[in-house]
C-alpha cells in the first residue's frame, strides 16, 4: 500500500508529528509521576495503600485492551488517537482535582483506558510509518515520550518546589497538550494494510496470533515492570531510602528520564550494527545493575548513577518488541500490539503493587532488588525468543 506522496518533505512532517504526539503522552504520565509524592503526603495514604492505588492505572488499561486492538483495527487509529489523547489530558485534570481516595482511584481507572487507546494507536502509527523507511526508526519516537517524560520531571520538580498545587499544574499540561494535538493531527496516516492474494487473504483470516507475540510481551513485561519501578516509586525511594527532602524528589525521575532519552535516540542505529537481540540483552543487564546499585549503595549520588544506568537500559526494551511485532506479525498491526501491550502491561498492573506490597513489609530496597532480577530475565529471554535478527 502506498501511503505517502513521492515528497520526502511530506514523510518528513509525519515523522516529526508522530513524534510531537508520542511526546504528548510522555508529558502526560511525566507529569502524574513527578507528583506522586505529593498527591501520596496530601491524601496521607501509607506504602500499602499507595500499592493498592497504584493497580488503579493498570486496571485502567487492561479494560482499554479489551477494546483498543478491535476498535483501531476496524476504525483505524487515525481516528482513534485523537479521541484518546485528548480524553488522556481530561483524566489527569481529573488527577489533579481529586480530593478523595475514591475520586483518584476513579481518575486513574480513566487515565489508564485513555492511554492504552493512546499506546496502540500511535505505535500503530509508527509502524506504518517505519515500514515506508525500511529500517529502525521506531526507538527515535519512544525517545520522543522519554524526553517528554524528562520535561515532565523537570517541570514537577519546579512546581513541588514552589507549592503549585497539582490541578494548576496539569492544566498547563493539558494546554500544550491540546495545542500540540491541534496542530498534528491532520498529518496521521490510514494504518499500513499488507497486500495480500485472495487465497492469502483465506489463509490469513485463519490465522491465529504467532507465538513469538506471546514471548515478546513477556520480555516486554519485564522491561515495563522496571519503568514502573521507576516512574511510580523513584521519587518515593529518594524520599524514604536516600533521605532526600521531598521537594528534590522527582530529581531521581529526571535523571532516569534523562539517560532513556538519550539511549533511545541512540537505539535505532545500535540496532542497525548489532541486532535487535543484543541490544534487548545489553538493555536487561543495564537494569539489573542500575537497580542492584540502587539497593546496594543508597547514597544520593550513587543512586542518581544508578537510575541513569537504569534509564539506558529500559531505553531499548519496548520500542525493539514493538517495532518486532509490527513488522513480522501475520495479523493485524494494532491486533498484533495489542497482545504484546496486554502481556506486556501486567508488568505495570503487577511491578508497582508488588514493590508496595513488600516494601511495607521490610523496605523498598528489597523490592527494588527483586525487580532487578526481572533485568536478569530479559537477558535470559532474549535469547531464547528466534524472531529477533541477529543482525
Amino acid at each position: 500500500m502506498k501511503i505517502f506522496n513521492d515528497n520526502a518533505a511530506s514523510k518528513s512532517r509525519v515523522r516529526v508529528a508522530i513524534f510531537c504526539l508520542y511526546f504528548c503522552m510522555g508529558v502526560c504520565f511525566s507529569s502524574w509521576a513527578s507528583r506522586i509524592p505529593d498527591i501520596k503526603t496530601a491524601l496521607n495514604l501509607g506504602d500499602a495503600a499507595w500499592g493498592t492505588i497504584l493497580l488503579m492505572i493498570p486496571i485502567g488499561q487492561v479494560c482499554g485492551m479489551t477494546l483498543s486492538g478491535l476498535l483501531i483495527s476496524r476504525i483505524g487509529s487515525k481516528r482513534i488517537f485523537p479521541i484518546a489523547l485528548a480524553g488522556y489530558a481530561l483524566s489527569l485534570l481529573a488527577i489533579g482535582i481529586s480530593a478523595t481516595e475514591y475520586a483518584l482511584i476513579i481518575s486513574l481507572i480513566i487515565f489508564g483506558f485513555f492511554g492504552n487507546f493512546c499506546n496502540i494507536s500511535i505505535n500503530t502509527q509508527a509502524v506504518t510509518l517505519e515500514a515506508t523507511y525500511k529500517r529502525p526508526i521506531m526507538a527515535s519516537f519512544h525517545g520522543g515520550w522519554s524526553l517528554a517524560g524528562l520535561m515532565g520531571a523537570s517541570i514537577g520538580l519546579l512546581m513541588s518546589s514552589t507549592h503549585i498545587k497539582p490541578v494548576y499544574h496539569f492544566c498547563i499540561i493539558g494546554l500544550i497538550v491540546f495545542t500540540t494535538l491541534f496542530l498534528n493531527m491532520k498529518y496521521l496516516q490510514t494504518d499500513l494494510k499488507r497486500e495480500k492474494s485472495p487465497d492469502d487473504i483465506l489463509k490469513k483470516k485463519r490465522n491465529k496470533p504467532e507465538t513469538f507475540l506471546y514471548l515478546l510481551g513477556i520480555i516486554a513485561f519485564c522491561g515495563m515492570a522496571a519503568e514502573g519501578a521507576m516512574s511510580d516509586w523513584s521519587g518515593l525511594y529518594m524520599t524514604d531510602v536516600v533521605g532526600t527532602p521531598n521537594h528534590l524528589a522527582p530529581i531521581g525521575l529526571a535523571a532516569y528520564m534523562i539517560t532513556m532519552a538519550l539511549g533511545r535516540f541512540m537505539i535505532d542505529k545500535s540496532t542497525q550494527k548489532w541486532g535487535a537481540r543484543k541490544v534487548v540483552q545489553a538493555g536487561g543487564f543495564l537494569i539489573a545493575t542500575g537497580l542492584f546499585l540502587s539497593v546496594a549503595f543508597p547514597t544520593f549520588i550513587t543512586t542518581l548513577i544508578a537510575f541513569m544506568i537504569i534509564g539506558f537500559g529500559t531505553a531499548g526494551i519496548v520500542p525493539t518488541i514493538y517495532s518486532i511485532a509490527g513488522q513480522k506479525t501475520r495479523i493485524s498491526t494494532s491486533i498484533a500490539l495489542t497482545i504484546v501491550s496486554s502481556v506486556s502491561f501486567l508488568g505495570f498492573l503487577m511491578g508497582p503493587p508488588l514493590i508496595g506490597y513488600i516494601s511495607s513489609i521490610t523496605n523498598l530496597r528489597y523490592s527494588y532488588a527483586l525487580i532487578g532480577l526481572f533485568g536478569i530475565c530479559i537477558v535470559v529471554l532474549a535469547s531464547i525468543v528466534k524472531v529477533f535478527k541477529t543482525k
